[in-house]
């Protein structure tokens, strides 16, 4: 059965009159009188006899290594990107996990010539892996294969969306301008 959306209170189930109940309360429901009833809004499944209710908190995702994540640059230094994660692996995640693409994480070869702001700048939308969990602060992240880099950018000078030409270099269509970024390529 697909997952519908449901609103504390909202009833779930009632066993027909007169027969056995076929459904248990779980997570996110309560029984009374026989009938299940939903303690939270979120979305409703039905799975091995038991109705639960999977609220916002429940529903959105965890970087785990080898997650893909998409995020938008926050800050950058010498040594380093900052992401502020906005998905993993296509579902939301919490607005306060943090990840970082350190230079030699940014492509598979040249590591050591990689400068940051050539391939990133602030407010660009990356798309990502997760290679660890990092520190208690931030996710390490990696952007070394053709398909992870940038997905989104704004040029720097005229504020225009900036079009792919190759997997290192953007171009701003109104001015002709190029800027450098690691390109994430097609999945």
């Amino acid at each position: 059965m697909a997952a519908q959306v449901v609103i504390p209170g909202q009833p779930l189930y009632t066993p027909p009159t007169g027969s056995v109940a076929s459904f248990r309360a779980g997570t996110g429901t309560y029984a009374r009188g026989g009938t299940i009833y939903a303690s939270l809004r979120g979305s409703c499944s039905r799975e091995g006899g038991i109705i639960s209710v999977l609220g916002k908190d429940d529903q959105q995702s965890i970087p785990e290594p080898n997650s893909t994540v998409i995020g938008t640059i926050t800050r950058i230094t010498r040594q380093a990107a900052t992401l502020s994660l906005l998905t993993v692996d296509g579902k939301p995640c919490r607005p306060d996990f943090v990840g970082v693409i350190r230079a030699q994480d940014v492509r598979q070869t040249a590591k050591d010539s990689v400068k940051i702001w050539s391939c990133f700048r602030p407010g660009d939308v990356v798309r990502a892996k997760v290679i660890s969990l990092g520190d208690s602060r931030s996710y390490f992240l990696s952007t070394a294969q053709n398909s992870l880099g940038v997905l989104f950018a704004v040029s720097g000078t005229t504020g225009a969306t900036l079009e792919a030409v190759s997997w290192e270099e953007m171009r701003d269509p109104s001015s002709g301008e190029l800027e450098g970024r690691k390109v994430a390529g097609p999945e």
